[in-house]
């Protein structure tokens, strides 16, 4: 054991949970109507509750027990069965990088939120997010961080580079958010505006706090490729929140709060999966077209292929993520053939369980609400609470 690299470890694992609690929670929650502000806060606690012992009890040895098949890792770290005090995963405690891993595992799911917010059922969204978390999340983080097939060289000579989740985190929540948001249908009560920029834009700070923890974190040591992710990771953030910011002004004449901090989240998503091989210009380089790029998807998905996928989450995540990726082969960093191809593995396994769990959860619980409580707002009808009383 190092005792450098479990101090940063801690320090990573901190910030990876703060991103979720309360960073995404507020960036989501500013965005909505204020009516249902509360219900997204509710999506994001809960999530991260129930991913958190799912991950204990199951997840963590799907993704890498010690299964020899490649395609997961098996059952025999179940509950951490094994895993102790004296346990190492490289020279950091296992027990502390179980930890830092349960924080993607909550994350993941929780990304997904964005896309269903104001209409969908509380009792789908648990339901949906343990089953995906576990079916879904956990094998490709097998795959592709656990020794699996995608880095095995079971499909390719070389193995796919992903540093700290392009692929296992944004291209999979991107994708699953999407086809829920086909399967939902629009919102029945026009866009509104963002209830809150403010909310947002302290949401956003605090995810790119985080997102220190998050890429510079999943370097695993406390040295200087740490250091070179934690900084380029800044770098292309503030390099794709002026890009987005000058597209916005170019395109509609005015540069907005709520624009420039998701050109930073933007950024954030881009950068991750190339965050541990690039250096500080290719990732200024990466910012500046994702401020753009994502963007332009954003009015893609939004307004020409007309699917209401409520707070953008495949036009930022899902689109950054891949397209970071792909930059890994651009720069001459990673092999055309593993990053491609990884990314339609993933794809096409991503598409199929997400499907097969919406009509499995739907026939359980309800996807939808009725739609006098989603005009009224999900807060009260659903928790019997206010995020907001103007007239105390």
């Amino acid at each position: 054991m190092n005792g450098a690299d479990t101090a940063w470890m801690i320090v990573a694992t901190a910030l990876v949970l703060f991103m979720t609690l309360p960073g995404l929670a507020l960036f989501y929650g500013g965005l909505v109507r204020s009516r249902n502000v509360l219900s997204v806060f509710m999506h994001c606690y809960a999530i991260a509750c129930l991913m958190s012992i799912l991950w204990f009890a199951f997840g963590y040895s799907i993704a890498f027990g010690s299964g020899t098949s490649g395609y997961w890792g098996g059952l025999d770290k179940m509950f951490l069965n094994g895993v102790d005090l004296e346990s190492l995963s490289g020279t950091l405690p296992e027990i502390l990088f179980f930890a830092f891993q349960m924080t993607f595992a909550i994350i993941t799911p929780a990304l997904i939120v964005g896309a269903y917010v104001e209409r969908i059922g509380f009792g789908f969204v648990l339901l949906f997010s343990s089953l995906w978390m576990l079916l879904c999340y956990a094998p490709v983080v097998h795959w592709v961080w656990g020794g699996g097939m995608l880095a095995n060289g079971m499909f390719f000579e070389t193995a796919v580079m992903d540093f700290a989740g392009g692929i296992v985190v944004h291209e999979t929540a991107g994708l699953a958010a999407l086809i829920l948001a086909v399967f939902l249908g629009a919102r029945k009560v026009d866009n509104k505006p963002p209830h809150n920029p403010g909310m947002v834009m302290i949401g956003a700070a605090m995810l790119w706090v985080g997102w220190f923890g998050f890429n510079g974190g999943s370097q695993l040591a406390a040295d200087a490729g740490a250091a070179m992710a934690l900084t380029v990771t800044h770098l292309s953030a503030a390099a794709a929140s002026l890009t987005w910011a000058l597209w916005e002004k170019i395109k509609f004449g005015k540069a907005s709060l709520v624009g420039i901090v998701t050109g930073t989240i933007a950024g954030l998503a881009s950068v991750t999966p190339a965050s541990g091989f690039i250096n500080p210009i290719q990732a200024l380089i990466i910012g500046a077209v994702a401020g753009i790029l994502c963007q332009e998807a954003v009015n893609l998905i939004r307004n020409k292929v007309k699917i209401d996928d409520t707070l953008d989450v495949f036009a930022v995540h899902g689109v950054g993520g891949i397209f970071g990726t792909i930059m890994i082969a651009v720069f001459g960093i990673g092999s055309w053939a593993s990053q491609l191809g990884a990314l339609a593995i993933v794809g096409i396994f991503t598409t199929v369980v997400t499907v097969a769990l919406i009509y499995i959860c739907k026939a359980i619980t309800p996807l939808r609400v009725d739609e006098e409580t989603e005009v009224g707002g999900l807060d009260l009808a659903v928790h019997g609470e206010r995020a907001y009383d103007i007239t105390s």
